[in-house]
């Protein structure tokens, strides 16, 4: 599994930020940047108690397809249960949003449980409202019960810390800052932010990519994958429809830019003085081979992921209509295949998506040779 902590603000735009003119901009971003090792730290300790489910019990969920539209409703359970039966398991999210005060401590006060109606807080309201969606997304469409398929209880702290400009998945917990107040906007205005922190808590529980190089990069895409997908759901777009922009209520107002990253134009995403341009590759033509270390992003995970990220915005298209059903399904597949590698790299993973396309929709199906003309798309096959 993963041992290092899982940001939405990649490194390199942290450090363009730290030279900021703006004082409160620099020394956020600085700030943010020096909380990395302890937060890194603690993820390695509560990452080392979860982990791949290559022995659990299923590897596509444990609902049936003809409960999965019933994946809200909550499902009385008994403590002599049988965990294969389906109708003895609670399928709906366990929600717990906590609010730091702007201190480190953790998770803080709890501001909202399960079922609690809307508090005056808008982030906490925000983050409610974006793990719920998260966990329809898996449990509606793939009968995922939540990130371990066992029910977890989804966790997230509001008011993270003073000025810091980060979410996280801490390998046990979703973490908020608050952004800098000036370029950076709260870390929960954005649902498919939310929704690709989460997912990195099941690929942890599922394939356990690790986080460097390429299976890192594949780390992140993944997570940018569902992220957009909750979104698209959410708004009841196809994959034409879509913008496939991962953050794209992140910056304040004037800043050149769309959002973080571009799925469907990696290095499109923003090119302004202040933030820098987008550096994501979109094919192997352009790709970077930075050093594994921190300083790199674990050899740029966040910037060789635009490679995937096309990749599945080619096939999506390609194969139309909502991208969570089909193509999403294809990489669901492949993520709790059991069979993955934790260090696949991107022609591993490409050849694992044509073969789970052939697998559930037929050899050469439409969505088979749409995946497998995705990643030619990206010079990847």
């Amino acid at each position: 599994m993963t041992t290092t902590p899982c940001f939405i603000i990649p490194p390199h735009l942290l450090q363009r930020l730290a030279q900021d003119d703006d004082r409160r901009v620099a020394e956020c971003a600085q700030h943010t940047l020096a909380l990395r090792p302890e937060v890194a730290a603690r993820r390695s300790v509560k990452a080392a108690h979860s982990g791949p489910d290559r022995e659990a019990r299923g590897n596509t969920g444990i609902i049936p397809p003809d409960l999965r539209s019933r994946a809200r409703t909550a499902i009385t359970t008994t403590p002599d249960a049988d965990q294969n039966d389906a109708a003895a398991v609670d399928v709906a999210p366990k929600r717990a949003i906590h609010d730091a005060g702007n201190s480190t401590a953790l998770p803080g006060e709890l501001v909202r449980a399960e079922g609690d109606p809307a508090v005056e807080d808008s982030d906490a309201n925000e983050a409610y409202e974006g793990l719920g969606h998260t966990f329809d997304l898996f449990a509606d469409i793939y009968g995922r019960n939540s990130l371990d398929d066992r029910g977890l209880a989804l966790v997230a702290t509001v008011h993270y810390d003073r000025n810091y400009a980060n979410a996280i998945w801490d390998g046990e917990q979703m973490i908020f800052g608050d952004g800098d107040g000036v370029l950076l906007a709260s870390m929960t205005d954005s649902v498919d932010i939310i929704a690709h922190e989460l997912a990195h808590g099941i690929t942890q529980y599922t394939a356990g990519l690790t986080y460097v190089a390429q299976p890192g990069a594949l780390n992140e895409s993944v997570s940018d994958v569902f992220g957009s997908l909750v979104k698209q759901r959410i708004l009841g777009q196809t994959a034409e429809q879509a913008d496939w922009i991962i953050g794209a209520n992140l910056y304040a107002e004037g800043i050149n830019g769309v959002g973080l990253r571009s799925m469907k134009a990696p290095g499109t995403a923003y090119d302004d003085p202040r933030i820098g341009k987008d550096p994501q590759p979109a094919s192997m033509t352009d790709y970077q081979d930075l050093p594994h270390d921190e300083e790199h992003d674990n050899g740029g995970v966040h910037i060789n992921s635009g490679i995937p990220n096309r990749a599945f915005y080619l096939a999506a298209t390609a194969i139309g209509g909502h991208a969570w059903e089909r193509a999403g399904q294809i990489w669901y597949d492949v993520l709790t295949s059991r069979t993955l590698p934790k260090d696949s790299d991107f022609a591993t993973f490409a050849r694992a998506t044509i073969t789970a396309a052939g697998d559930r929709f037929g050899q050469g199906s439409t969505e088979q040779q749409a995946v497998e003309q995705g990643w030619a798309g990206v010079q990847v096959l």
